[in-house]
């Protein structure tokens, strides 16, 4: 298949290429994001490989079915920037990759809630400028505090065996619960009372109409006061400006995000010589207790290898043997 690689980085080229010595497709990798005033650059593909801050609105998508794109490769597990819908009506496959390391993004997250508690980033420059004082640096002991998960996909369920394994007492929420989880010694308790209840807590969950600043300020105020809010999953799961006024009362204590609501015109990009203009992202670094990392939870030589590893069989699998034959979990439609 001819395909057009969005959003392209070194690691991308490198990771796919490698992947693709067996698949034999035609790969052509291209920097910018997929946009309606990139969408043309897909003109003769057969196929697009996107990822997840590429925009495949229903405008995107009509212009890739009139180039002749058949077919959407997304190498994220998910896929809330796609117009699902506009897809099926056009005729489009659309795969992705459902797994590629969820022990990725669940060792980061817990590296959020350590780095955040023991104030390692704060640590780390004060000693950078030989001051030894400890004040300011206190945190408390994981073990016997109470986690809250969100979503006991497997990446929650890997959070949940991590957090069990410190000694932490687990709660959680899902519309479907996991025998995995249950086995790692969770509890499953109604949202509210996971919010009320908990010291930490960590977002699993699709971005879904229902999911959408599932953390706004109504939920801000059932929290435990000093709670500490961690959010790997999607950005749009908080409601940033609800946040912003939770940490200036005092009733978040914590805030760790390696995604942001507005992060496609931010992130993946180097932009240290220019004036952000998001004014919300801005009030958000100057926060002592608000730790920051640029969608990198993923970013494991593991998850880029499982994440071209079956971004190309989806492709090869689709060309071979049709989009039927693709796994469930692995096609949207």
């Amino acid at each position: 298949m001819r395909v057009a690689v969005f959003s392209t980085k070194p690691y991308d080229r490198t990771f796919l290429t490698e992947a693709n010595a067996a698949g034999g497709h035609d790969l052509t990798f291209l920097e910018p994001r997929l946009t309606t005033q990139t969408a043309r650059l897909a003109e003769g593909s057969d196929a697009v490989c996107a990822f997840v801050n590429d925009d495949l609105c229903a405008e995107v998508l009509d212009q890739l079915a009139d180039a002749g794109v058949q077919v959407v490769a997304l190498r994220s597990a998910g896929f809330n920037n796609v117009d699902v819908a506009a897809a099926r009506k056009l005729g489009l496959t659309v795969v992705r990759v459902p797994e590629y390391s969820p022990h990725a993004v669940a060792e980061h997250t817990a590296g959020l809630i350590l780095a955040l508690n023991r104030k390692i980033h704060r640590a780390y420059n004060r000693v950078r400028e030989h001051n030894f004082a400890l004040a300011g640096l206190l945190g408390f002991d994981l073990h016997g505090r109470t986690v809250g998960i969100v979503g006991t996909g497997r990446i929650g369920v890997c959070v949940a065996q991590i957090m069990a394994g410190f000694g932490c007492r687990v709660l959680a929420s899902d519309p479907e619960p996991n025998d995995a989880a249950i086995a790692a010694g969770v509890e499953y308790v109604p949202l509210e009372q996971l919010f009320a209840e908990s010291h930490i807590i960590t977002l699993h969950c699709p971005l879904t109409p229902g999911t959408r600043h599932l953390i706004d300020a109504e939920r801000i105020a059932l929290l435990r006061e000093g709670v500490m809010i961690i959010n790997t999953g999607r950005g749009a799961l908080v409601d940033t400006r609800a946040v912003i006024n939770g940490l200036k009362s005092g009733r978040i204590g914590y805030l760790g995000l390696d995604v942001y609501e507005e992060e496609s015109d931010l992130f993946f990009e180097d932009r240290s010589e220019l004036v952000l203009g998001d004014d919300d992202f801005a009030r958000l670094t100057t926060f002592p207790n608000v730790l920051i990392t640029g969608h990198q939870a993923f970013f494991t030589e593991d998850g880029l290898h499982n994440i071209a590893a079956t971004t190309i069989t989806n492709l090869t699998t689709v060309q071979h043997d049709g989009p039927d034959a693709v796994p469930a979990p692995a096609r949207v439609c």
